[in-house]
């Protein structure tokens, strides 16, 4: 029994361990390891885009949970909320969004408040500017972590930054049944290992820029479908894209599937409840050998549109 325990003990720190120094030595080169990922980024544009406030003519409200790899200790944990409405009788948008991130020992918390305004052209075609500004809370718990070396400078202290100031910007143009946008959420690369260590791969927040686009085909009367992409760009790093196909049934329900290339694959489904309410869910699995390791990836979302006035039916969004 003592032998057991040694051995899952041992598994649980292993794990740990090569979990947060993939993170730490990756976070200059790699998108995923400093802004969290999502399936379901369709349904929580205003995270990515701050020029995407107040683009659906109600405030509307959207929360997403993912818990990525499960089983593997120390996996990443996301939970983001975003709220953004128009600004009656003016052509701006009002967004705030707050985004929590835990992979192992390191955890960050972003508040954020987004603006947008608004071009408008004939045939319900929009295009809108915007911008963000906001904090990020930033700890890592480094010097709790099992390490081959007690003395290693790298995990001597803990990184503790409890105000990294950061904007962004970005560009959002749709009309009935398409999108494109451009964005950069954070501009400012805060400086986030400040513990006397020259580490080059972990001291600074990495600027990220993000293109999204998405187009609903009419293919029956009752059945929709709506292919769409959002692709990443870091410095030094290569871009990465998410190409997902959904399927739209009577507007009420969603079957789609996603590859988000040389990373993962899987599909989702959305229910359209009532004219506020939307809900989703989310699975991935990962394409590479950490999939042995690992139960997948899930996601829940729940979308709420405050449209409780007019009984007239508005124009459909997809997005």
């Amino acid at each position: 029994m003592k032998k057991n325990i040694r051995i899952d003990g041992l598994k649980f720190w292993v794990g740990r361990i090569s979990l947060s120094v993939m993170l730490l030595f990756s976070a200059g080169q790699s998108f995923a390891q400093q802004d969290p990922l999502y399936t379901q980024y369709m349904e929580n544009l205003l995270i990515l885009n701050p020029a995407y406030a107040g683009s659906k003519d109600v405030m509307s409200l959207a929360v997403i949970t993912r818990d990525q790899w499960v089983s593997m200790p120390g996996a990443p944990k996301t939970r983001a909320f975003a709220i953004h409405s128009p600004v009656k009788d003016a052509d701006v948008g009002l967004g705030l969004s707050v985004l929590s991130d835990q992979v192992g020992p390191v955890k960050q918390l972003g508040v954020y408040a987004d603006y947008s305004y608004t071009l408008k052209f004939r045939n319900r075609k929009e295009l809108a500017f915007g911008l963000k500004g906001g904090v990020n809370f930033y700890e890592a718990g480094l010097s709790d972590l099992a390490t081959n070396d007690p003395n290693d400078p790298v995990f001597a202290n803990d990184i503790n930054r409890s105000f990294l100031p950061n904007i962004g910007v970005g560009a959002f143009f749709h009309a009935r049944n398409y999108y494109l946008g451009l964005s950069a959420p954070k501009l400012i690369e805060n400086t986030i290992n400040d513990n006397g260590v020259s580490v080059q791969n972990i001291s600074r927040e990495q600027v990220h820029f993000l293109f999204m686009a998405g187009y609903v085909l009419n293919l029956s009367g009752i059945i929709k479908l709506k292919p769409s992409v959002l692709a990443r760009y870091v410095k030094n790093s290569p871009v990465s894209a998410d190409l997902n196909a959904t399927l739209v049934f009577d507007d009420r329900l969603w079957l789609g599937a996603m590859c988000r290339l040389g990373d993962s694959f899987g599909g989702l489904f959305q229910v359209q409840l009532t004219r506020q309410l939307k809900i989703g869910y989310s699975y991935d699995l990962p394409v590479s050998r950490l999939g042995a390791f690992n139960n997948g990836t899930h996601e829940f979302m729940l979308n709420f549109d405050f449209d409780f006035g007019s009984k007239k039916a508005r124009p459909k969004r997809y997005f």
